[in-house]
């Protein structure tokens, strides 16, 4: 008798049986006579339900979350709930492998960057061609704002090759104060050192066998090797950096991040850099009454 529809059944049994008025029989039972009124609309769910669909075959890797988090952005205001009813209902959920059970598990907490281009993450990535032959490809990652600034596709990556991209990056967004690499050959060669040296930034290597110590890159690369790599087929060379390329982008601008609250990295850097520049004005008021 505590729900709405309870006590509307009892409305309208004192209303049937002791011919009792509706404002009484509402007075009596506790309920508002709006309630007591109302009836329930179905909802339609079918063009959410397409849409869901679409966004689910374009993007094969994305769970509910993210997928509610693209209807939203596509003005699609409703509940979490709901878009995880209907994707359960149109049978989208992925399969995900069970982790096994560790009896010592050691978790590190990484230290968060307080400003962006201040921290990246560095790391390699190989897959195959159609016909075999294997490639790789660089990866860098802002590890505040999540933002993927190049990612370098070919047979060969040599440090100086490294270095080299490192330059046509610092070109368009500038270099950071500290790189974390693991101790693989190009990143301990003499050529990118060399390179750290003249720039003033500071390599930090991982201990080795602990990948942990390079979490957001690992990260990184778990959902590039999930969502690009395993997801395309690679005819040629030519064809890979185009795929990846037009990945990247993506990735940057328009995939939710669930450690950015569901925003993409680009926006999340414009939010950031917009709340940082309100911020100084207040500072230095702050400086200038004291």
């Amino acid at each position: 008798m505590v729900t709405p529809a309870a006590r509307r059944n009892i409305v309208i049994h004192l209303k049937e049986v002791f011919q009792f008025s509706e404002r009484r029989a509402c007075i009596i039972v506790g309920l508002c006579r709006s309630s007591c009124r109302y009836q329930a609309k179905p909802k339609n769910d079918n063009e959410i339900r397409s849409r869901l669909r679409e966004l689910a075959e374009q993007r094969r890797k994305f769970g509910a979350p993210r997928l509610h988090t693209m209807l939203r952005r596509e003005g699609h205001l409703i509940n979490h709930k709901r878009t995880e009813r209907i994707y359960k209902e149109e049978g989208l959920s992925l399969r995900r492998k069970k982790s096994r059970k560790r009896i010592s598990h050691l978790r590190v907490v990484m230290d968060r960057p307080e400003r962006i281009n201040q921290h990246w993450s560095m790391d390699f990535v190989s897959d195959s061609l159609y016909n075999g032959r294997r490639f790789r490809v660089l990866t860098v990652v802002d590890d505040l704002s999540r933002e993927c600034p190049v990612l370098e596709v070919d047979h060969s990556l040599t440090g100086q090759r490294v270095s080299r991209v490192l330059d046509r990056v610092s070109m368009v967004r500038g270099l950071p104060e500290v790189i974390t690499v693991d101790n693989g050959p190009e990143f301990i060669s003499k050529a990118l050192d060399l390179w750290a040296y003249e720039r003033n930034v500071k390599l930090r290597f991982i201990q080795p066998g602990k990948p942990v110590q390079n979490a957001y890159i690992e990260s990184f690369n778990g959902k590039f090797r999930d969502e690009c790599l395993n997801d395309n087929v690679f005819v040629s060379l030519h064809s890979a950096q185009k795929i990846i390329e037009t990945w990247r982008q993506d990735y940057n601008s328009e995939r939710p991040h669930s450690s950015l609250n569901g925003m993409a990295p680009t926006e999340f850097a414009r939010t950031f850099e917009k709340e940082q520049k309100t911020e100084k004005p207040k500072q230095e008021l702050v400086l200038l009454k004291g």
